[in-house]
C-alpha cells in the first residue's frame, strides 16, 4: 500500500544542508555567464578610445552610447525579473544569454554613432534580468547563513569580466580592431547560454511558492537530499514565508517594514551604481587625459576591479553574520580617500595609488550592496525585488556617464571628478546604516520572506 503524501518543508530542507555538488555547478554556471556579461558592459569602456578615433565620437557622445547600454538594462531589468516571476528563472535566464550574446556579436558591424546607440541599448537590455534572476536562482538553492557570500562568489565572475575587458583589448585591439573584441566576447556568450540550457535548474522554491510542478519539485529534492524520498503526491511548502500564487504588484515591495527598507535600497544602490559606472566607463580616458599612456590605463582600471572583487568577498561573510552595517564600512573609507586624490596636490605615483585604493573600496562597496538586492523578498516575488533594485539602480548607471561626460568637457581640472565622487560612497554608507538600524529595531524574520540564519539573529 502505497505511504500516505506527507508535507515537506523545502525551505528546512535547503536550510539544513551545506553546499554539494549540485551548488558547486549552480554558483559555476552563474559565475561564468556574468563573467562575459561584466565583459560585455565594460570592453565598451576599453574600446571607446578606438571608436572615438575610428568614428569620429566626442565625449558627450561617447557619455551617450555607454549610458545607452545601461538604460537597456534598467528597462530589460523590469521586463525579465517580472518574466522570471511568472514563468520561472530557468527559462528567461537561458534566453537572456542568447540575445545577448547574439547582440555582442552584431555590435561589431556598427559602423555609425546611431547603430552603436540602438545595439548598446538592445545588448543592454538582454543583459538587464541576468544578474537578478542568477542571484535569486542560487539565493533559493542555499542556506540562509551563506546567500550573501554565494552572490557574490557570483558577482566576482562579472568583475573578473569587467577587468578582463581592458588586457583582452590591449591584446586583440591592435591585431583585430575594436570590432574583435565584441566577437570574441558575443562568441563566448553563446558558448556559456548552451551550457545554460543543457545544466541550469529550476528554482524549487519558486516552484514551490508558486504551487506549480510537484513532480519537478520532488525530482529535484530527491537530487539533493535522496534519503527524502520526496514524491509527487506530496504536499510542499515554504515554511519561512507564504504560498502566494497572484500576480506581481509594485506594492509587493513595499509591504510591512520594506516600505523603508526598499527606498533605502534603492538610493543606496542608485548612487553606487553611479559611482562604479563612473569610474569603468570613464576612468581609462581619466586616466590618459592626465598623460598616462593607454595601456596604463586600462590595466589600473582592470587591476581596481578584480581588488574591488577581492574586497566584496572578504567583506560578505561579515555581512552573512552581522546584517547591513557591514554593508557601510567600504563607502566609508572610499569617501575620505577620494576626496584627498581630487582635492590635494601629489606626484602622479602618489595620485595613481590612491586612486587605485579609492576605487577599489568603490567596488568592494557595490559589492556589499548588491549582496543584499534580493534578500528581504519572499521567493514569489524574489526576481522582482532584485530586478527592480537593480533596474532603478542604473538611473545611476546612466547618470554617471552622462554626468562624466559633461564635468570632464567643462574645463575643470579632470582630478577634480574624484571629489564629485566621493558624494555616491557618502549617500550608500548612510542608507546601508539607515537599513542596519530597521533591521536591528524588529526581528527580520518577520519581514516578508526574511529569516536570518541564527548567528546573524544572535548578532543583529
Amino acid at each position: 500500500m502505497p505511504a500516505a503524501p506527507r508535507t515537506i518543508d523545502v525551505a528546512r530542507v535547503i536550510d539544513d544542508r551545506g553546499l554539494d555538488r549540485f551548488n558547486y555547478l549552480l554558483i559555476l554556471l552563474s559565475w561564468l555567464i556574468t563573467v562575459f556579461d561584466g565583459f560585455d558592459m565594460m570592453m565598451i569602456s576599453f574600446t571607446a578610445p578606438y571608436m572615438r578615433d575610428e568614428l569620429g565620437l566626442d565625449k558627450p557622445m561617447l557619455g551617450n552610447v555607454f549610458s545607452a547600454g545601461i538604460l537597456g538594462m534598467m528597462v530589460g531589468g523590469f521586463a525579465f525579473s517580472y518574466i522570471g516571476d511568472r514563468v520561472g528563472r530557468r527559462r528567461t535566464i537561458v534566453a537572456a544569454a542568447f540575445a545577448f550574446g547574439l547582440l555582442t556579436l552584431a555590435t561589431a558591424f556598427a559602423r555609425s554613432y546611431e547603430a552603436l546607440l540602438i545595439l548598446r541599448f538592445a545588448d543592454g537590455f538582454a543583459i538587464g534580468g541576468m544578474l537578478p534572476l542568477a542571484w535569486a536562482l542560487n539565493i533559493e538553492f542555499v542556506p540562509k547563513r551563506m546567500r550573501a557570500t554565494v552572490i557574490t562568489i557570483i558577482m566576482m565572475g562579472y568583475s573578473l569580466g569587467s577587468s578582463l575587458a581592458g588586457p583582452v583589448t590591449v591584446w586583440l585591439a591592435p591585431r583585430h580592431g575594436w570590432e574583435g573584441i565584441f566577437v570574441f566576447g558575443g562568441v563566448c556568450t553563446l558558448i556559456c547560454a548552451v551550457a545554460l540550457a543543457i545544466w541550469l535548474p529550476e528554482s524549487i522554491r519558486f516552484l514551490t511558492s508558486k504551487a506549480l510542478k510537484p513532480d519537478l519539485v520532488a525530482a529535484t529534492l530527491n537530487r539533493l537530499s535522496p534519503a527524502l524520498d520526496a514524491r509527487a503526491e506530496d504536499r510542499f511548502v515554504l515554511g519561512d514565508e507564504q504560498t502566494d500564487t497572484g500576480n506581481f504588484t509594485v506594492g509587493k515591495l513595499f509591504e510591512g517594514r520594506l516600505a523603508i527598507l526598499t527606498p533605502l535600497l534603492w538610493l543606496g544602490y542608485i548612487m553606487s551604481t553611479l559611482a562604479v559606472y563612473f569610474k569603468a566607463n570613464w576612468g581609462p580616458i581619466v586616466y590618459e587625459d592626465m598623460a598616462f599612456s593607454r595601456e596604463t590605463a586600462a590595466y589600473v582600471s582592470s587591476f581596481s576591479g578584480v581588488m574591488g572583487a577581492v574586497l566584496g568577498l572578504t567583506l560578505m561573510r561579515f555581512t552573512d553574520r552581522f546584517g547591513p552595517f557591514a554593508v557601510a564600512v567600504y563607502p566609508l573609507c572610499a569617501a575620505p580617500v577620494l576626496l584627498a586624490v581630487g582635492l590635494l596636490p601629489m606626484n602622479p605615483q602618489l595620485f595613481l595609488w590612491l586612486s587605485v585604493i579609492s576605487t577599489t573600496f568603490v567596488g568592494g562597496a557595490h559589492f556589499g550592496i548588491l549582496s543584499i538586492a534580493s534578500v528581504f523578498y519572499p521567493s514569489a516575488i524574489r526576481a522582482n525585488g532584485g530586478g527592480w533594485a537593480t533596474s532603478i539602480a542604473k538611473l545611476g548607471g546612466i547618470g554617471g556617464p552622462i554626468i562624466g561626460g559633461y564635468v570632464l568637457s567643462s574645463g575643470m581640472p579632470i582630478v577634480r571628478s574624484f571629489a564629485i565622487l566621493a558624494l555616491c560612497p557618502a549617500i550608500l554608507a548612510a542608507c546601508a546604516i539607515g537599513i542596519g538600524l530597521i533591521v536591528r529595531r524588529g526581528n527580520p524574520a518577520v519581514l516578508p520572506g526574511v529569516a536570518v540564519a541564527p548567528r546573524a539573529r544572535r548578532a543583529l
